[in-house]
């Protein structure tokens, strides 16, 4: 890899070398946010708890220098914890809570705040922002306004307002998150948590002696940090990541965008929404790599081409130097082949979206034999950490970013509760096939399983057919309600067996309507059992329901059950 390589967010985040065909999942429980986050408390999952949670869980304080056993003692003797987890972001979170809704004495470590990248720089007040500019994007769309008899004469954002409703909804659910911890009875302590030896950590602050506590179990769960290249000096301020982009200091009148996966299109329908000119750098050669090919083009003649967007393919950004003495951000640009000099862009600012890269140093895992490979801790399918002899070490897992088989939050939390099954002795294999992902623009796009040419090649690799179905927004009934119908779903299967390979939305709402196909991989529904689900009328989950009637299916031997008169 280059060190002036301008990868693409999906190209780190969404790498699906890793991902392998594992038996179906009866009962995957996906946990993203839980209803905790709101608010909530698990009233029925507390009283499952050993009495000696419940009865402690109204006092719990947060530990901070020293270890509190407050919730109950471990199922072993000899440790101090049945499971310590390092990092509390999505994944450390998840899989806490389902530690001790399975009885285990838990302690989670945590150097940063309680809910790490996603909470406080990342899915939460992105989601945030990106509200806003779906909100401003249907105040402005005059034609699409007066279609449906409505005239707003001005429309006009507050931009301190909008940053402070994107710090303030990360600021609640982190509040909401460590107290629903807390009250479930996990031991939070505060510090930086390092292995020491065998089922043996260190916590506390960098610099000082620490505090050695012993667990039957440990789950790394560090996640990521944003990646920027070399010769990219970022300064905060006109040269900036992701994280500091979402505090939304100030609207720059021209921003490049280094990177045009996930991240670089939700931020380019955000800053386009706010008035911005965005101008893309992508290293590969063609804009939006990682989705779907014909997804991708339908999203650029709607994300890309109609707004203030332009975009050069195939280039480096090999070099950019922030805005200081008058004068503005210089972005060199080299070819990405040839890597001769293409141009060089004079731009306000500069975001640097070039995916994220594993936060996994000052771990000590050369304590216990393990050596990272690009950052990443290498893990088996039940995220097993492997030695460098390629041996499992007992007792030690990783998940989430730091492992990379899939960086996204919802496959961390995944990840963790499949973790903690095995841990209580429930043999459990992850599909990552059937993890869906979601980007964030308006209109939204989604996709779970393979795209077309991954699948192509599988297919001839194993001897198979695949067959396509789409279907279009135009075609249903609450998505013309909402003067909505640009969009489409597509459906890749085997039209010998039904099995669903992979679907791909675009569209209103595709963030939402993704899960009735991830659940259908994950469970192994056929497409001749799932096009007998019967769906709301008039809704948007219709849309699915005549992807899978369109589809084809070469048997005769349909199993889905008679119905039954009541």
């Amino acid at each position: 890899m280059q060190s002036s390589l301008s990868l693409s967010s999906t190209s780190l985040s969404l790498s699906r070398s890793h991902w392998t065909l594992s038996p179906p999942l009866a009962s995957l429980r996906f946990c993203g946010l839980r209803r905790e986050a709101l608010g909530f408390k698990q009233q029925q999952n507390l009283q499952r708890q050993r009495p000696s949670l419940i009865a402690r869980a109204s006092n719990l304080a947060l530990v901070s220098a020293s270890v509190d056993s407050s919730n109950g003692s471990p199922s072993t003797g000899g440790f101090d914890y049945d499971l310590v987890i390092i990092g509390a972001g999505v994944g450390g979170h998840g899989a806490a809570l389902h530690a001790v809704e399975k009885g285990l004495k838990t302690a989670i470590i945590e150097g940063d705040v309680v809910r790490g990248t996603c909470v406080n720089r990342g899915c939460v007040p992105s989601k945030a922002l990106l509200a806003v500019s779906g909100r401003l994007r249907e105040l402005q769309n005059e034609q699409h306004l007066r279609k449906m008899g409505l005239q707003v004469s001005s429309t006009l954002y507050d931009r301190q307002g909008v940053a402070d409703h994107a710090n303030n909804l990360a600021s609640n659910i982190r509040n909401n998150l460590t107290n629903s911890m807390k009250n479930l009875g996990v031991d939070i302590l505060t510090g930086v948590g390092t292995i020491v030896g065998k089922q043996r950590v260190k916590y506390g602050k960098i610099g000082l002696s620490g505090t050695e506590i012993t667990a039957k179990n440990i789950i790394i769960a560090t996640g990521s940090i944003p990646f920027v290249p070399n010769g990219i000096e970022v300064d905060g301020k006109t040269v900036f990541t992701s994280d500091h982009a979402l505090k939304l200091e100030w609207v720059p009148d021209w921003i490049a965008i280094v990177g045009s996966g996930y991240i670089g299109l939700e931020f380019s329908d955000v800053y386009t929404a706010l008035g911005s000119e965005v101008t893309f750098v992508e290293a590969l050669d063609q804009i939006m790599p990682g989705f779907d090919p014909e997804i991708g083009k339908m999203a650029q003649r709607i994300l890309i081409n109609p707004r203030k967007i332009d975009y050069h393919t195939g280039v480096f950004a090999k070099k950019i130097t922030p805005a200081k003495d008058g004068k503005p951000v210089m972005i060199e640009l080299i070819d990405a082949k040839t890597k001769e000099p293409k141009d060089t862009l004079e731009v306000d600012a500069a975001l640097i979206a070039t995916g994220r890269a594993p936060f996994t140093k000052g771990l000590g895992l050369e304590s216990v034999g393990v050596a990272t490979q690009r950052g990443f801790v290498p893990v088996d399918e039940r995220m097993q950490v492997i030695d460098t002899n390629g041996k499992v070490i007992p007792h030690l897992y990783c998940i989430g970013d730091a492992n990379g088989k899939l960086m996204l939050a919802h496959a961390a939390s995944a990840q963790g509760i499949s973790v903690v099954e095995q841990i209580c002795g429930k043999d459990n294999v992850l599909n990552h096939v059937s993890i869906p992902a979601a980007c964030f623009t308006h209109p939204e796009i989604s996709m779970v399983g393979y795209t077309e040419p991954q699948a192509r090649e599988k297919a001839e690799k194993e001897g198979f057919e695949i067959s396509i179905a789409k279907t279009s927004f135009r075609a249903n009934t609450k998505a013309l309600a909402e003067n909505e119908g640009e969009g489409i779903a597509k459906l890749i299967y085997r039209p010998d067996t039904g099995e669903i390979l992979g679907v791909h939305i675009l569209g209103l709402h595709a963030a939402d309507l993704i899960h009735e196909a991830s659940n259908a991989i994950a469970m192994g529904t056929r497409i001749q059992d799932i096009k007998f689900a019967v769906h709301a009328h008039p809704t948007l989950s219709e849309v699915l329901d005549e992807l899978f009637k369109a589809a084809k299916v070469n048997t005769s031997s349909y199993s889905a059950s008679e119905p039954v008169s009541v």
